[in-house]
């Protein structure tokens, strides 16, 4: 058959496509920005890439990630950020910032305008649950954000939200089928730890273990199983950062409740005690957890168990100077990650403590599924859009701060050798990343949630 007779744009021939349930040599047609033909015979189109040697999955879908846009765009925007999304095989993002919350429907239709032309790859965005604003639940959810963002405790700058708002908040995105992502962590304990430290005079790393606490985290992570269970909420929690978390979720999860568990690599690479040497470096919340090896070693078995749901990378970028500019109080929260996310996935699976197959679950088909994006994302199938990653299995190399593509300019990661690079990329049919390096032309969309309302 000729390119003219079949009509596809892009065949990816001679790679091991990779799928939730294992893998197989197969060769993908494009036709339109779809995946329209997988077939073992190679075939013929406009462009065809031999994908011999190389692992083709999905693109990623990362669900949470903050890019400051509009807002405090020196830590990071849109067009930094979705190069690094899209130099690492990230080809979808949920992303929400909290300097210029979406609260309203009129902030979404603003946030939208504005984005136009930003980003390399396709986006939904996320809205913040405010105290004083609950009524505006269900208008949101018709206007198109992906998902609700809830605080159990004020950080960021972001209002708390008490047990009777997270009640009434639960209930009305039960009513309307809508989802939430929900930080977990007690307001009680972490202020009334917060108020000993600062009067003790303390300002050392450490201080971010006892302030937000295992204990905040435990308390909080129940109470919200529980109203989630009360009220057939879908409920995520976020970054969820140790064995013990997990066990409550997955607890709940058996009486009934629609919880599931975000994990993020942080929690299965960086120690606690790390903080005492990196110190603002390793200020996120809650803290990473792990000890020793053999707390990293049971979060990879909760993943391949299917305790974790799905892996973001929560990236929330700052460059080392703001990292650096006043104490560990004063400092903003968060860590770089979309540079580095899918690479340190890999690495584990090429290393054999994952599959390529769970990353591939965790990382694209799972969270396209839970937030509304499936089978338009997330998996290799016809109708699905054709985003691509190519992956050399073999490729082994070193990741230096150089290669952060972020406005943060380096990584915690720095130095480590990973194994599997990401070779190209493809979103809708469009080849975005060679090799590490975006390119220059921006094709991502906005992708309105689950309750918007189609014409």
């Amino acid at each position: 058959m000729t390119t003219a007779e079949n009509g596809l744009d892009l065949a990816v021939n001679g790679g091991l496509v990779v799928r939730t349930s294992g893998r197989a040599p197969l060769n993908i047609g494009v036709s339109a920005g779809r995946i329209v033909r997988i077939t073992s015979t190679p075939l013929t189109a406009r462009r065809v890439v031999d994908a011999g040697g190389l692992l083709v999955l999905p693109g990623m879908v990362d669900t949470h990630v903050h890019l400051m846009d509009p807002g405090a765009t020196d830590r990071e925007d849109f067009p930094s950020g979705t190069a690094a999304a899209a130099a690492r095989g990230v080809t979808t993002i949920i992303e929400h910032t909290h300097a210029e919350p979406i609260r309203e429907p009129g902030d979404l239709t603003r946030k939208v305008e504005h984005l136009r032309g930003r980003s390399r790859v396709d986006y939904g965005l996320a809205a913040h649950i405010w105290p004083d604003r609950l009524g505006q639940i269900s208008a949101l959810w018709s206007a198109g954000v992906a998902f609700f963002k809830i605080f159990t405790c004020t950080t960021h700058g972001v209002p708390g939200l008490n047990n009777a708002d997270l009640l009434h908040a639960f209930r009305a995105l039960a009513e309307i089928d809508g989802r939430c992502l929900v930080h977990c962590e007690d307001e009680c304990i972490t202020a009334r730890a917060e108020q000993m430290l600062r009067a003790s005079g303390r300002t050392d790393g450490a201080i971010l273990h006892e302030w937000r606490s295992r204990e905040a985290e435990l308390v909080a992570v129940q109470v919200v199983c529980l109203l989630a269970r009360l009220t057939g909420v879908a409920a995520t929690i976020a970054h969820v950062s140790s064995p013990p978390v997990a066990a409550l979720i997955r607890h709940s999860r058996s009486l009934g409740a629609d919880i599931a568990a975000e994990a993020c690599p942080q929690y299965f690479t960086l120690r606690e005690q790390d903080v005492h040497s990196a110190g603002a470096l390793r200020k996120f919340t809650p803290p990473a957890r792990a000890r020793c090896s053999e707390d990293e070693t049971e979060m990879w078995r909760l993943v391949r168990d299917g305790t974790f749901s799905h892996m973001s990378s929560d990236h929330a970028p700052s460059t080392r100077a703001q990292k650096d500019a006043g104490d560990i109080w004063d400092v903003p929260f968060g860590l770089p990650g979309l540079d580095t996310t899918m690479p340190v996935l890999l690495d584990a699976a090429l290393r054999g403590r994952i599959s390529v197959e769970d990353v591939v679950r965790i990382y694209a088909q799972a969270p396209a599924r839970r937030y509304g994006l499936s089978p338009r994302k997330g998996s290799l199938w016809p109708g699905a859009d054709a985003d691509l990653v190519l992956v050399d299995p073999a490729a082994r190399w070193v990741l230096h701060d150089e290669h952060v593509l972020s406005k943060a300019g380096w990584s915690p990661y720095s130095g480590r050798e990973l194994r599997g690079a990401v070779t190209s990329v493809f979103l809708r049919g469009h080849e975005i990343a060679v090799d590490g390096v975006p390119v220059e032309e921006r094709y991502g969309q906005f992708l309105p949630g689950l309750g918007a309302r189609y014409s």
